[in-house]
């Protein structure tokens, strides 16, 4: 039975992701203008920024500038701060969830309480809001959900946990928690659906509208023991 719910934020509660790989995109570019990043940049997808440009730099054998990942951040929240906008419903959605609902994210914890915020979700999620800045490591580690059911008072098997990415499904099922792929933000590719049911993911969500019976299933005690 499930009794608490647990969104992912960018992809899931925002429509995050694909401005903030265009800005990524954008600032290697400008930096590096004789390499081409876009192909690196779509593999961005579920990733830490900080862990995604340590990649860069061992991939195109490069030294990022010092200051690098705080330019990315400082450009990143400019075009959030300007162009975000909600996942399409999911307001009206979580408005309609019986349970209490938290928000466990790879972002800084500053920027993850400014997009709720811009969502207009503050007074849904409350002070139920957990980033991996407060623990050893990101997803797909467990660390930060298991820490954000620490900290709710719940255990990690009675959560519901709806990720876009599948760093984020494999950390909430890591964790021991049942999981909902969403599918419906504006970055995810062609296929993508599929790919994940060749994976073993059952539960895929394409719209927020299906959030509240899908939650109502769990709460039912219908997904048995399967996680996702």
């Amino acid at each position: 039975m499930i009794d608490h719910l647990i969104c992912d934020c960018d992809g899931v509660l925002v429509d995050s992701e694909v401005l903030a790989d265009h800005v990524l995109l954008e600032t290697l570019s400008a930096t590096f203008p004789e390499l081409d990043f876009e192909s690196a940049v779509k593999t961005a997808f579920g990733q830490q920024t900080s862990r995604f440009l340590e990649g860069i730099e061992a991939s195109f054998d490069i030294t990022l500038p010092a200051n690098f990942l705080e330019t990315v951040e400082h450009n990143v929240e400019a075009a959030l701060a300007s162009k975000l906008t909600p996942i399409g419903g999911v307001r009206e959605a979580l408005q309609r969830v019986s349970l209490p609902v938290a928000v466990v994210s790879n972002s800084g914890m500053k920027r993850v309480r400014a997009s709720v915020r811009r969502a207009g979700l503050t007074e849904i999620f409350g002070e139920r809001v957990f980033s991996a800045e407060q623990v050893a490591r990101p997803k797909p580690y467990p660390d930060v959900y298991l820490f954000a059911a620490q900290q709710l008072g719940v255990e990690p098997a009675k959560c519901l946990v709806v990720e876009d990415s599948v760093a984020g499904l494999n950390a909430a099922r890591a964790a021991g928690m049942k999981t909902i792929a969403f599918v419906g933000a504006s970055h995810i590719p062609d296929g993508y659906a599929d790919a994940l049911r060749k994976m073993g993911i059952t539960r895929i969500m394409e719209h927020m509208d299906e959030l509240p019976a899908r939650v109502e299933a769990g709460v039912r005690g219908e997904f048995g023991d399967v996680q996702s």
